[in-house]
């Protein structure tokens, strides 16, 4: 035959392809037969004959193009049709079907698809570029409807369904910026469930275009419920309207409505087809934030579920505050922890595994986990109970490090009369917590450095205790909080005792609040948790 024949099935594979496409597409029979469209030719992304063979998948009759196809600099005349799940499309180099007489192509229509084509292409480039820029789905998707007008319409909507099949968010743009006011009106203002989506809805189950050309304004009246929303209807003079679906990975959650007004055409079957590639990537960047979102979502309920609210014991108060490092949206390894042991001691954790990653936050869970258990099970000092869980992390074989600082608060009868109590604790690797005296007196509870927990060298572990008085604040914290600015420790410290210092009577949580405000300016590129205990005088009401 002297025109070309290819054939894909529903996978784009390619089934057959004559001598005579083959050549047209540059290519040889060999070289594309049971290879899948987009490995076996890469330069056609992006092209025009692309954005047709897209569309005339999605559509029930032939469908004709005539075009200039970059890849090999030729004129071609394309016409495709389905045939059960298959698409067979033919071929043959334009020639003289672009104009002319005497078998010569008329140079003027072919310099002006030419630039048609150019201007397409660079299009399609800029809706790339402007899709990948940002992984929050809202965004992406206002920027989908705004690049729409006026290259392809007058105004544009971007519906997306949630994973109940229900509404969800929505985006859109008008050409003209004192219209989009009524389209506000009227998105905004129309009732559902009266069939004026009904087109919507066929885009959505069958995953193909829909054109309404011209639109039946009848279909649209029952859902204008006020005389605002019918007037904002009328001014926008909409003619016509296409629904491209969004689809992608196997899964269609979307549509790209485009609307024409007054005397502009309906879509051409080109503008159709751009349209369809256009939705195409525009679909895959918005499934990509939409995945982003449910994996971050699932992050931040892991990590919210770990970092518990603490108990307020009688004359204690406790705050915590937990700040993820910026590069990686609300999780990470460090935490805190609070609880009464069974004895009635309270007892403080801090803690920070390495990593600022969901692998941090699972490893930090089953950290957080083991040590919970095997303090209430057994209470005793911190530095039994973090040689216990040093154990248990080795025979367990939870591949990880961290630090951690496990403190125990006590009260003897005798420190009951005074009011006073007694902080222990134990140290693994951590930074020391530090100390708020009532008479502004600030120190810092150093004590000798010990191994990280999960080194698996077993082995006693130190305790270390001092007497609270009432009044009195202790701090403890992760090193983001130290170490932000990319400052040495012992330089980060002096500045949290200064910074402490001149706000240690502010309100717990005020005092915390002050803490991350003033020494976390701009992008923190570590986690920062904090924990901070205020011993209240027990010869007065406790605190509410």
């Amino acid at each position: 035959m002297p025109d070309g024949v290819v054939t894909f099935d529903a996978e784009w594979t390619i089934g057959y392809i004559n001598p005579a496409g083959a050549a047209l597409l540059g290519r040889s029979p060999a070289g594309l037969v049971d290879r899948t469209l987009w490995p076996a030719l890469p330069e056609l992304g992006g092209t025009i004959f692309h954005s047709f063979l897209l569309h005339a998948r999605t559509v029930a009759g032939p469908v004709t193009w005539r075009g200039y196809y970059p890849p090999t600099d030729r004129w071609l005349i394309a016409t495709a049709v389905r045939a059960d799940r298959d698409l067979q499309v033919y071929l043959r180099e334009a020639g003289d079907h672009l104009g002319g007489s005497g078998g010569a192509a008329d140079p003027a229509p072919a310099v002006s698809a030419s630039d048609d084509e150019h201007a397409r292409l660079r299009f399609l480039a800029e809706v790339s570029d402007a899709m990948v820029s940002t992984l929050d789905t809202g965004e992406t998707a206002v920027r989908l409807a705004e690049l729409m007008v006026p290259r392809l319409c007058d105004w544009a909507v971007v519906s997306m369904v949630d994973e109940g099949g229900r509404p969800g968010e929505q985006a859109r743009a008008h050409r003209d910026p004192v219209r989009r006011a009524d389209l506000d009106t009227y998105l905004d203002g129309q009732l559902r469930g009266t069939g004026d989506d009904a087109a919507l809805v066929a885009a959505l189950l069958t995953g193909e275009p829909v054109q309404l050309a011209p639109l039946d304004h009848a279909l649209v009246e029952p859902s204008l419920a006020t005389a605002e929303v019918r007037a904002a209807w009328r001014r926008l003079d909409t003619s016509s309207c296409t629904i491209v679906p969004l689809r992608a990975r196997g899964e269609t959650f979307g549509a790209l409505s485009l609307l024409n007004t007054g005397a502009r055409p309906a879509h051409s079957e080109m503008e159709i087809a751009t349209a369809v590639e256009v939705a195409r990537r525009g679909a895959l960047a918005l499934d990509n934030s939409r995945l982003y979102g449910r994996q971050l979502k699932v992050a931040e309920t892991l990590q919210h579920s770990l970092l518990t609210p603490p108990p307020q014991p009688d004359h204690l108060e406790i705050a915590v505050r937990y700040r993820p490092a910026a590069t990686y949206q609300q999780v990470g390894g460090d935490w805190y922890d609070a609880f009464q042991q069974s004895d009635g001691a309270t007892l403080l954790v801090i803690g920070d595994v390495v990593g600022h990653n969901i692998d941090a936050a699972a490893a930090m869970g089953q950290i957080r986990s083991i040590l919970r258990g095997l303090a209430y099970d057994r209470p005793g000092s911190p530095g039994t109970t973090l040689a216990r869980v040093d154990n248990a992390l080795v025979g367990l074989r939870v591949d990880t490090l961290a630090t951690v600082l496990l403190a125990r608060i006590e009260q003897t009868a005798g420190q009951a009369v005074r009011g006073q109590r007694t902080l222990r604790w134990s140290s693994a690797g951590h930074l020391p917590p530090v100390l708020a005296h009532s008479d502004g007196t600030i120190r810092v509870l150093t004590t000798r450095p010990e191994r990280l927990l999960g080194t698996g060298s077993g082995g006693h572990r130190s305790d270390h205790e001092t007497v609270i008085e009432p009044g009195d604040t202790v701090v403890f914290f992760t090193d983001g909080l130290i170490e932000h600015g990319r400052i040495g420790i012992d330089e980060g410290i002096e500045r949290f005792t200064g910074v402490l210092e001149s706000c240690r009577t502010l309100p717990l949580d005020a005092l915390c609040d002050q803490l991350l405000d003033r020494i976390v300016t701009g992008r923190s590129d570590d986690d920062i948790a904090v924990l901070a205990v205020r011993f209240h005088p027990e010869d007065r009401p406790p605190p509410a």
